[in-house]
């Protein structure tokens, strides 16, 4: 009876959501009707022509458009500065058209401006275009905090043409980055009688089992039937188990860890879902060596060389640490297991010096994973 006398609020998804090959052509036709004095927020060379294009769009549509690009990410110096401009220019609306540092900046400003938002992801990377969270960085990509928003986003407009144009690397951090809904969603609320919770567990099951059946397809091809399943796993489908299943849905070891590796300033060319990845790994050992849970290693051995045929990070030399001090290692996991971090949401209590010693037990041994599967090469 206890859960029926307990309030719980969610901020499942977007008002609306467009999705699919074109979906800019019909959701340009809805921005008149939320905003018409905008700033339109993005960051890399990359996606500058994209943004163009929006902009002149917009444009023809009778809307102003006040460009403005990031210089870090989702940083408070870039936040105040963005701030001040949409104050002085005294604009009605946030669009964000890019990765998920810049969608985090347009939910956050819409948040604190109190003007609705747009999401334009121009890649599959995370699943920012959705949620009513962000994460905010220093100005050299280290971790500071997330922030819970008051919504999601007014519209998110998925479309499949502008995601189609960034690297490969991108769908293979999303793909990490969605796996570790499952990893960490079963660990931290696999024992949950919330009936929600449970839903948003299934799904978080469905979605891993999905990218594992058709990830490898996706990567090498972007005009194959796969690729479009699995960006919209990444974008779509991630966020709306985070929206169902709440905070405890959201993260456990993987971003915590995560959030400690960025404070090493080398590990911060790597994208996020990179780190996540190898995050899960790092779960994965700390349940064999706090729980002798041999699922969790036979886990392990099937996640790794999964990670590797995506071309992403499985150790800490992969993500450019291998030089790094035992001593930073430990500022890294101190950070991961502070006061309310999200490895709090576990079912046991992690000490500072057990997650350090299954990073680094993780580390050596993904050599042993890589040997076995060599040795399985060579008797075939």
């Amino acid at each position: 009876m206890g859960l029926l006398k307990t309030t719980f609020s969610h901020t499942i998804a977007p008002t609306k959501v467009l999705r699919g090959e074109g979906a800019w052509s019909k959701g340009k036709e809805l921005i008149p009707q939320i905003c018409n004095n905008p700033v339109l927020i993005g960051r890399s060379i990359e996606t500058s022509s994209i943004r163009g294009f929006i902009t002149q769009e917009l444009s023809n549509l009778g809307i102003k458009v006040n460009n403005m690009e990031l210089t870090y990410g989702c940083c408070e110096v870039d936040l105040k500065n963005l701030q001040a401009y949409i104050k002085d220019l005294n604009c009605d609306g946030v669009i964000a058209a890019g990765g998920g540092k810049v969608l985090d900046s347009g939910k956050l400003l819409s948040h604190r401006m109190g003007i609705p938002s747009i999401t334009i992801p121009l890649s599959a990377s995370t699943c920012a275009g959705w949620t009513a969270l962000s994460n905010i960085y220093s100005k050299e990509g280290s971790f500071k905090e997330d922030q819970t928003l008051g919504s999601c986003p007014e519209v998110l407009i998925f479309d499949h043409g502008f995601i189609k144009s960034a690297p490969s690397r991108t769908i293979a951090s999303g793909i990490a980055d969605a796996l570790a809904k499952w990893y960490e969603a079963s660990l931290s609320s696999g024992s949950s009688e919330d009936a929600l919770i449970q839903q948003a567990l299934q799904m978080a099951r469905v979605l891993r089992d999905q990218l594992f059946i058709d990830g490898i397809a996706a990567f090498k091809d972007s005009n194959s039937d796969e690729w479009v399943r699995v960006i919209e796993c990444c974008g779509l489908t991630a966020g709306l188990i985070g929206g169902i299943g709440g905070a405890k849905c959201r993260a456990a070891v993987a971003h915590s860890l995560h959030n400690g590796l960025t404070q090493i300033h080398a590990c911060n060319k790597n994208f996020h879902g990179e780190i996540v990845g190898f995050g899960i790994i790092v779960q994965l050992r700390l349940e064999e060596i706090l729980w002798n849970s041999q699922l969790a290693k036979q886990s392990r051995m099937q996640l790794i060389p999964f990670l590797k045929e995506l071309g992403l990070p499985v150790s800490l030399k992969d993500l450019g640490l291998s030089l790094v001090s035992i001593n930073d290692l430990k500022k890294a996991c101190k950070f991961a297991c502070k006061e309310g971090s999200d490895i709090l949401n576990l079912p046991f209590k992690v000490k500072e010096s057990e997650l350090l010693e299954a990073l680094i037990s993780a580390e050596h041994l993904t050599s042993e994973v890589n040997y076995k599967n060599n040795e399985k090469v060579r008797q075939k």
